[in-house]
Order: structure tokens, then C-alpha cells, then sequence
């Protein structure tokens, strides 16, 4: 894994971290939280990511 690709990665996660704390929080909706991954998915194009 290169660095590009590593922090492609850890910025993925970060993003859907904050998005899933919202969700739990009440902030966004299930469905909101689905559009965020799909927006973050195509921004950041992770290689770990299991679909």
C-alpha cells in the first residue's frame, strides 16, 4: 500500500466515523448516513473497504 493509497484510507474512515457518531447521536438519518458513505466511497476510492 503506498502512502497516497493509506491516506485515502485513514480519511475514509475518519469521515465515516464522524458520519456513524452523528447517526447514533440523531443528527443524520439512517439514509443520510448511506449518502455520506456513497459521497465519502467516491471521494476517497479506500482499497479495504468490504461492499
Amino acid at each position: 500500500m503506498t502512502t497516497e493509497q493509506f491516506d485515502r484510507e485513514k480519511s475514509y474512515r475518519v469521515m465515516l466515523s464522524i458520519a456513524k457518531t452523528m447517526l447514533q447521536k440523531g443528527l443524520i438519518t439512517e439514509q443520510d448516513y448511506k449518502r455520506i458513505d456513497r459521497m465519502m466511497l467516491e471521494k476517497y476510492r479506500p482499497l479495504l473497504v468490504v461492499v
